[in-house]
């Protein structure tokens, strides 16, 4: 046979051990257990080596067409259709509409296939899953609620981007609660917390990321020393809130860890943004306001019922309760004429009738910034509302303490006697004879002297 012969890796390492047999260097037996074959074969591979030589061990379908192969003109159509009516529909897609429409029958890959051979971008393309235990559902609802935020362009080119803050039940993957903001942030959260309360309950445990909205920055770097002396971080102002709801707060290590979350928004991005656009919504408001309805249809089409129908949420409690808890903390020290400074803002503490609350001065009083935009303040365990004072009132001075009065000095007229009261002063002599007759020749002159006020002063020896 004439010609170059490429041969494989394994062929070539066939090659090798026929040869090795037919020169007696090993047994036929021992030749099968090499290449795993049978005895048999062995003897017929020898005997075509003998008469084609080393091509009678290339497979023979090399060179030739598989018969399974599809027709170069089914998939010229494929190509065709996935540049045209099918454009950005993905490979399982396209599959389901060849099949229904066309009467072609293929598989996902093999379309996946067909295009990247034409250099076709996908815009959808699957992942085959990986060999891996999901964590099970817990068994009911109300103990595990797992919470995120999702940037993204929710109003596509009608609007800003918006970051979506979502709560689900790890138990039926029901939608407890959404919220938009232009950024992932804390108000989002209280929002959300303020949904889920007030529609369903007070779940038992919440599953987040490690954001420093949830936990300080500082939470892993205290020293053993500093554990060991019960030397805490504190919370950040969410983690307080849910604590004092008594809400087990749980720290995901990754992504996936909070996998419900994450599909969550892969639906939601396809789902929730196809309805705004159908309802042309264009503000942030207005998408708030469409969210209610959209959470309890897509809650009918996509939750699952749980092992155990009973539910574990806890009471909600009072709606002042709630909007003290999911609200901004803030301590303030009183000033000593009983006022508070609060964001570049003075306020006096006055209660339901109007009447102005005395502090004490350096006592701490907690402000609160509601979901609202409103303040409030705690003194004392007692809430007061916050009036804004444009011009302070003016302090007491304590007794023995110092005159902090910003008075001008008083500076004479140009033309007042004490400028030009004259003054007798003499230089000290010095010890050398040269600085002493300097002295005495000076001392018939007239000079000027300037005092600390820049005064000249006339002076005369």
């Amino acid at each position: 046979m004439m010609g170059e012969i490429f041969l494989s890796v394994k062929e070539s390492r066939r090659v090798f051990v026929i040869e090795q047999a037919i020169e007696g260097n090993i047994t036929n037996r021992q030749a099968a257990e090499v290449l795993g074959l049978s005895k048999r074969q062995i003897i017929r591979l020898k005997e075509r080596v003998k008469t084609e030589g080393v091509t009678g061990l290339v497979h023979k379908n090399r060179g030739r067409e598989s018969k399974q192969r599809i027709p170069k003109e089914t998939r010229e159509r494929i190509v065709k259709l996935a540049q045209d009516s099918l454009h950005n529909a993905s490979c399982q897609q396209i599959a389901e509409i060849l099949e229904e429409f066309y009467n072609i029958d293929v598989s996902s890959k093999t379309v996946n296939r067909i295009l990247k051979k034409n250099n076709i971008p996908l815009s959808h393309t699957h992942r085959s899953s990986k060999l891996k235990r999901s964590r099970k559902r817990l068994p009911q609802e109300g103990l595990l609620s797992q919470i995120d935020a999702s940037p993204f362009e929710w109003l596509e080119d009608r609007g800003p981007m918006l970051s979506l803050h979502g709560s689900i039940d790890d138990a039926t993957s029901k939608v407890q609660g959404l919220h938009f903001e232009l950024h992932e942030c804390l108000f989002g959260y209280l929002k959300l917390i303020q949904q889920v309360a007030q529609n369903f309950g007070i779940p038992k445990s919440i599953y987040s990321d490690r954001h420093t909205i949830f936990f300080s920055p500082k939470e892993d770097k205290l020293s053993i020393s500093e554990e060991l002396s019960g030397q805490t971080v504190p919370l950040t102002q969410f983690g307080r809130a849910i604590s004092e709801l008594g809400i087990r707060h749980i720290p995901a290590r990754s992504p996936q860890a909070k996998g419900r979350i994450e599909r969550l928004w892969g639906t939601l991005q396809k789902r929730l943004t196809i309805e705004l656009r159908m309802a042309g919504i264009s503000t942030i408001e207005a998408a708030n306001e469409f969210l209610p309805d959209f959470i309890k249809r897509f809650n009918q089409r996509f939750a699952v019922v749980p092992d155990n129908p009973k539910l574990t949420y806890s009471p909600c409690p009072s709606l002042d309760k709630l909007e003290e808890i999911l609200s901004w903390h803030q301590e303030r020290k009183a000033s000593h004429g009983s006022y508070i400074s609060y964001l570049g803002h003075i306020y006096q503490l006055v209660d339901s009738n109007g009447k102005v609350i005395p502090l004490t001065p350096k006592s701490t009083v907690k402000v609160l910034t509601h979901l609202d935009g409103s303040f409030s303040a705690l003194y004392a365990d007692k809430y007061y509302l916050l009036q804004e004072l444009l011009i302070p009132p003016k302090e007491k001075v304590k007794n023995g303490s110092k005159n902090t009065s910003t008075k001008k000095p008083y500076i004479p007229a140009a033309d007042h006697p004490w400028r030009h009261m004259v003054i007798n002063k003499f230089k000290r002599p010095n010890s050398n004879s040269n600085s002493s007759s300097n002295s005495n020749s000076n001392s018939n002159d007239n000079s000027s002297l300037v005092d600390e006020r820049g005064v000249t002063k006339s002076v005369s020896h």
